[in-house]
């Protein structure tokens, strides 16, 4: 069953891995996909296998760390489309290292990919999709953010990374607020499978299974979820964080008010160590670090 038809789809860093079957997967199910990718031999390489499928898509190089970019990226959709109705921010890059050794340029460029590439496409999409709602025209806007387990537990030698992941699960949870009035939804995924970031740290153990089985690393795997919440069908979920490896999906529960203690009255300096203890002692052990 398509649900996507009629829809326009702005899906970046589609060029290859999870972006790439996202594009193709929304395709199939209807949508018209803006195959963004600083690499635009890749993204109209993707194009060309939407074409050839009986598929509607366009490739756009666009920067999407920029405004300007962002409008620009925009502008190119609703020429060829008319309008936007979803946005799937998946583009990242990876500078690892262990904190101690981390460069200014190496936090700078995670969280200008990562953070400032995730904020320009969807502030100008919501300042597009608010004034269509305040005007009387109904919207039905979808935001897909791209989180990781890093940014839900932390990531040794990947401070960064972890730090702009974090702040992803966060952003979706602001926007998801703040947008709802207007008829926009906001969520972010966790997805484990097999991406260029991947290559270096986990080619062996995500490569594909040699007896033919199922690729439980398959980007094509997340792709599924990603084409619901594009579709005008998951219009009751907002602020959630999915995690989705192989055919496992999970909801992420985030920070929550846990244990306390009220003195009733400022705490002395002494008193703190004690009231600390009894508080570890009832809350909830947290998630180990990857690669701790």
């Amino acid at each position: 069953m398509k649900i996507c038809i009629g829809r326009t789809v702005i899906v970046t860093g589609a060029g290859g891995g999870l972006g790439r079957a996202y594009a193709l997967a929304l395709a199939q199910s209807g949508a018209n996909v803006v195959v963004n990718d600083i690499r635009v031999e890749a993204a109209q390489a993707v194009v060309d296998g939407i074409v050839a499928g009986g598929g509607n898509a366009l490739a756009n190089g666009g920067d999407i760390t920029a405004m300007a970019g962002a409008e620009s990226i925009v502008a190119a959709a609703v020429a060829a489309y008319g309008e936007v109705h979803a946005l799937v921010n998946n583009a990242g890059i990876c500078r690892d290292r262990m904190f101690a050794s981390m460069g200014e340029a190496d936090w700078d460029d995670v969280m200008r990919v990562h953070l400032k590439g995730h904020f320009c496409l969807a502030n100008v999409l919501a300042r597009r999709w608010r004034d269509a709602a305040k005007a009387g025209t109904p919207v039905a806007g979808r935001i897909v953010n791209t989180g990781s387990g890093a940014g839900l537990a932390g990531s040794v030698g990947q401070s960064n990374y972890a730090a702009a992941k974090a702040g992803i699960a966060a952003l979706t949870l602001v926007q998801a607020a703040e947008l709802a009035r207007y008829g926009v939804t906001a969520n972010c995924l966790a997805p484990a499978a097999r991406t260029g970031m991947t290559e270096d740290v986990f080619a062996s153990m995500m490569k594909p299974p040699e007896d033919g089985g199922f690729d439980y690393y398959d980007p094509a795997n997340v792709a599924p979820l990603v084409v619901w919440l594009a579709s005008a069908e998951s219009a009751s979920v907002t602020g959630r964080t999915f995690e989705i490896a192989g055919g496992k999906l999970s909801l992420a529960e985030g920070w929550q008010v846990g244990p306390a203690r009220d003195k009733g009255a400022r705490w002395l300096p002494h008193e703190v160590g004690d009231a600390v203890a009894q508080l570890v002692a009832l809350a909830r052990a947290p998630q180990p670090v990857y690669g701790a």
